[in-house]
C-alpha cells in the first residue's frame, strides 16, 4: 500500500544521522568537489489536505562544510563563506506547490553569506518508513551570493554549485 502526503500531515524535524546536504562543485580544469555540511537543523511542516499550507525551514553552520582536504575546507569556510562573519546559511519556505503525485516545488528564500534570493527546489517524496524522506537537487549560480573568493577563483571554478539534498524528517 503507497502512503499519501495526506497520510503524513504533521511536524517533522530533521534527523541529522540520516539527512545529508551536500554539494557538487567544478573546476574549470574538469575536476568536480563533491562535499557537505555536516552540522544543521531543521523543520518541516506537511499539511497533506493542502500542501500549499506546508512548510519548511534549515539552518546550516557554515563553517561545518567539509570536502576531505583540510586546506581546501579552512579556505571555504574563511575565503569563500566567510564562515566567521556570516556563520549560518538559511532557507525559510515562502510557498509550496504539489506538482505531482509525490512531487514538490518548495520556493523560499536562501540566505548565504548575508545575501538573500528566493530559490524554488523541486523535491520529491521518497520514503515514509521511520518518518518521511525527500530528495531534491538544485543548480546555484554561488556569484548571486558573493561566495567567491577573488579574481583568479571566478576563472578556476564554476560558478555553478549543485546542491543535493536528502532529506529524513521524524515526527
Amino acid at each position: 500500500m503507497t502512503t499519501t502526503l495526506n497520510q503524513l500531515t504533521g511536524d517533522y524535524v530533521l534527523d541529522a544521522a540520516r539527512t545529508r546536504i551536500g554539494f557538487v562543485a567544478r573546476h574549470r580544469m574538469a575536476t568536480r568537489v563533491h562535499g557537505r555540511f555536516d552540522v544543521f537543523e531543521g523543520a518541516v511542516h506537511l499539511d497533506g489536505d493542502d500542501p500549499a499550507r506546508s512548510s519548511a525551514q534549515l539552518t546550516i553552520r557554515a563553517d561545518s562544510i567539509e570536502t576531505g582536504d583540510r586546506r581546501r575546507d579552512a579556505q571555504l569556510r574563511k575565503d569563500f563563506l566567510d564562515a566567521p562573519t556570516y556563520p549560518i546559511i538559511t532557507f525559510a519556505s515562502t510557498k509550496v506547490s504539489q506538482v505531482g503525485g509525490t512531487t514538490f516545488d518548495v520556493t523560499g528564500d536562501l540566505t548565504i553569506r548575508g545575501v538573500t534570493h528566493s530559490v524554488t527546489v523541486p523535491f520529491e517524496l521518497v520514503g515514509t518508513a521511520d518518518g518521511v524522506a525527500f530528495a531534491a537537487r538544485l543548480t546555484i549560480d554561488r556569484a548571486r551570493w558573493q561566495v567567491n573568493w577573488n579574481a583568479l577563483t571566478t576563472a578556476l571554478v564554476s560558478p555553478t554549485v549543485v546542491l543535493d539534498l536528502q532529506v529524513v524528517a521524524t515526527a
